[in-house]
């Protein structure tokens, strides 16, 4: 007899493996024998076990009503009837066909439509790829099918009307670039991933996860972990802390049983199979030793190479998931005996990391938060200490929780100076403050953590969605105030749909948090100054409030808990040819280099267009980088220029007037000059911020390939007139693009572009 385990909810999973602890009763338990499978854990000395096997339950058909954003039970069954005569809402065919021979403003000469092309462009139904006009359709008419779902379902009236004027107010700034859907937003939303599958969680940026109720009663101890596997590959980015690292009795870890028969679980091809595996090999390890051990059959796992639709890509086979069972039996076995501690808690997170890059997610994103005083926390980048951890530790950020007025921050500084690590996080100030000019209200005092880049607050379980504003792109503030308005009813729209964690729904649908960003912060100083910037968020802050009261009135939902942050970009900033974040460039001219794939059709593409292509050093086999020359225009200034602390204190100024949230600011230092000066920039700015992260300045050609590089602007010009213009690349790139959908959008950050 095959016990059946339904893994629909934590308490059932861990249900499920108490039941697999004890031994099967005679009367009616006939466990099937099967072959052992990969490292398969040593027999019991007492006779011969008997393998058990765990099966996992087809998933249930789910109706449309299932698919909707946060649809009431009692509404489902008019939902069902209004849905067989209301159509989805879409744009009208004339006001789209104003936009289609309109060349997009992507920026950086050909980078931004290189990237879109490649990350955001899906499949059409005629087998070609989507153009930019057709991308921002299918953005705005999923964004107003969420709120027609919505309204509709709760019969709060649907004005089609005016739907349609402000879809196409919208369509217009998205498609000029002037506010953009983060990277999620541009490669899911409208899709079948949302319109069909239903994970709407694909439209989030990132999220947060505590270890602290771990070993609380009704919940799988595993589910922290779990969580993030399963939300990382998804490719949204998940910020942890180790608070249950706690030193209590049920956080021993024994191991599993000898004395019972192992189970096997036959891994599912699918996302939730692998997460499953994990939770299963995990809780073995607990329980006092009672847990039966776990075996896994990869054989339904499809093979190395297989195309992944939807999602983009192809499967990485069934290796990379062996691997991470086998490492992280490893990490437990090392901490058997002995109460889970901070380090095994980071290893697991970081090598379900490592498992997620190599299983076709070309980069995830992770940051762990410990206590300034846990000194192997602290020290877990120091790979002369800890030598096993440079083959993963570099999967997460890794930060501190610092008290305002407490911590010492000398001998954390002293680590910063090598390797810019720890990062600094006030959790009290995130709790107590929205903006820093503003009176405490301790609106977040639940919050527990934040995301990878640390440019948001969140609770446990909590996802939220960013969007990105770039007020350089505005001729006046009025401008600018519309795109405000229109950038955060996307982000509002989506807390409209849940996800399929119902612990993340809890606090998302309490808090509705948001984050309208502002991007290009130093080209907007550059060309208008400082004091028009802080007009300009001081303005925008009250308008964006404004705005969220309106629309929360209108969809009938609680306010947002905080609206605003400052993003470090990636991707999205490239497209609009912004500098990402508040962050300043190497240069005004730069080269900008970006890997691919070496059998990525295209480098041809780039090679016929001009673009300089060349293998990556280190990896010459399987990967080469093209060169892009790029120009920040203005008179905006170098890094090299800025000190650490001006750089600090714009962090400081937009942490003031404009973010609520926090603000993801990376200072880059120099580690001779001012780097014996960091405890006490820390002393000062520990009033003023949230949270920040340091980069030693690392010198020009210092190693090779550097994702920037500084140029003249001779240089500058010379490039250019080699290339074939932005019309030769978007021919060349379209044509090695078509009939592919993008590999998954994933979570990016402000240093690195990988294609």
């Amino acid at each position: 007899m095959i016990r059946a385990i339904r893994l629909t909810s934590a308490p059932a999973r861990a249900a499920a493996l108490r039941r697999l602890a004890a031994p099967p009763a005679a009367s009616t338990a006939r466990w099937t024998s099967s072959t052992p499978a990969a490292e398969p854990p040593a027999a019991p000395e007492s006779g011969k076990p008997t393998t058990r096997s765990i099966a996992f339950p087809p998933k249930p058909a789910r109706s449309a009503a299932a698919l909707l954003p946060n649809t009431e039970p009692a509404l489902v069954a008019d939902f069902h009837l209004r849905a067989s005569t209301s159509p989805d809402f879409r744009l009208t065919e004339t006001f789209l066909a104003k936009y289609r021979d309109v060349a997009p403003p992507f920026g950086f000469n050909g980078l931004g439509e290189l990237v879109y092309l490649r990350t955001y462009s899906r499949l059409t139904p005629d087998g070609g790829n989507e153009t930019w006009h057709e991308t921002v359709a299918r953005v705005v008419n999923g964004t107003f099918n969420l709120q027609k779902r919505w309204i509709e379902a709760h019969h709060l009236g649907w004005d089609a009307r005016k739907a349609q004027a402000t879809a196409q107010k919208m369509y217009d700034r998205i498609f000029k670039m002037k506010f953009l859907p983060p990277g999620r937003g541009l490669w899911a939303m409208g899709s079948p991933i949302t319109e069909k599958r239903g994970l709407f969680a694909a439209l989030n940026n990132c999220a947060f996860v505590s270890t602290a109720d771990m070993w609380d009663a009704g919940n799988a101890m595993s589910d922290p972990l779990t969580f993030l596997m399963d939300a990382s590959m998804l490719g949204v980015g998940v910020g942890f802390d180790t608070k249950g690292a706690n030193g209590s009795k049920k956080s021993v870890v024994h191991g599993p049983s000898t004395a019972k028969p192992p189970a096997t679980f036959a891994i599912p091809d699918s996302r939730e199979g692998w997460v499953a595996s994990l939770g299963f090999l995990i809780e073995s390890y607990f329980d006092g030793g009672r847990r039966a051990p776990i075996v896994f059959d990869y054989t339904k796992i499809r093979p190395a190479g297989t195309p992944i639709k939807g999602f983009g890509g192809v499967a990485s086979g069934p290796d990379v998931l062996r691997d991470l069972h086998v490492a992280v039996r490893g990490v437990l076995d090392a901490n058997r005996g002995a109460p889970l501690s901070s380090t095994t808690i980071v290893d697991i997170m970081n090598l379900i990391g490592k498992c997620v890059v190599a299983g076709n997610v070309r980069r995830t994103a992770e940051i762990a938060f410990g206590d300034a005083d846990d000194a192997s926390f602290v020290d877990l980048k120091d790979y002369a200490k800890n030598p096993h951890r440079a083959a993963y530790g570099w999967t997460s950020n890794n930060s501190v929780f610092c008290t305002v007025g407490h911590t010492d921050y000398a001998p954390l500084a002293a680590r910063v100076r090598v390797n810019g690590e720890p990062g600094f996080f006030w959790l009290d100030n995130a709790r107590a403050y929205g903006r820093m000019a503003d009176a405490p209200d301790h609106r977040d005092a639940k919050a527990s953590g934040g995301n990878p880049c640390l440019e948001q607050t969140l609770e446990s379980y909590e996802l939220c969605c960013l969007v990105e504003t770039f007020p350089h792109n505005h001729a006046d503030y009025a401008d600018f105030a519309e795109t405000l308005r229109l950038a955060h009813l996307y982000a509002k729209t989506v807390t409209l749909a849940r996800t399929h964690w119902p612990r993340s729904n809890r606090v998302m649908l309490r808090n509705r948090r948001i984050g309208c960003s502002i991007s290009g912060v130093a080209q907007f100083v550059a060309a208008r100054g400082i004091d028009t910037l802080r007009d300009w968020c001081d303005r925008g802050y009250k308008e964006v409030a404004a705005a969220d009261a309106a629309v929360s009135d209108w969809l009938a939902i609680p306010r947002s808990i905080k609206t605003t942050t400052v993003k470090p970009s990636g991707t999205v900033s490239l497209l609009a040819g912004a500098t990402p974040g508040m962050h300043f460039p190497e240069s005004r001219y730069c080269l900008r280099r970006v890997r691919l794939a070496r059998t990525s059709p295209l480098v041809a593409a780039l090679r016929d267009a001009g673009y300089h292509v060349e293998p990556a050093v280190g990896s010459e086999d399987s990967t080469v980088v093209a060169t892009f020359p790029i120009d920040f225009g203005g008179d905006v200034r170098p890094l090299s220029e800025v000190s650490m602390w001006e750089q600090l204190a714009l962090a400081a100024f937009l942490q003031r007037h404009w973010s609520d949230n926090q603000v993801s600011c990376t200072v880059t230092f120099d580690p001779a000059t001012e780097g014996p000066h960091l405890h006490r920039a820390l002393d000062f700015y520990q009033y003023q911020l949230k949270g920040v992260s340091f980069l030693p300045r690392v010198e020009a050609g210092a190693y090779a390939q550097m994702p920037y590089e500084a140029i003249d602007e001779e240089t500058y010009a010379r490039m250019v007139a080699q290339l074939g213009g932005n019309a030769a690349l978007s021919r060349a790139v379209s044509r090695a693009a078509g009939g592919t959908d993008p590999e998954m959008e994933r979570y990016c950050d402000n240093n690195v572009c990988s294609i």
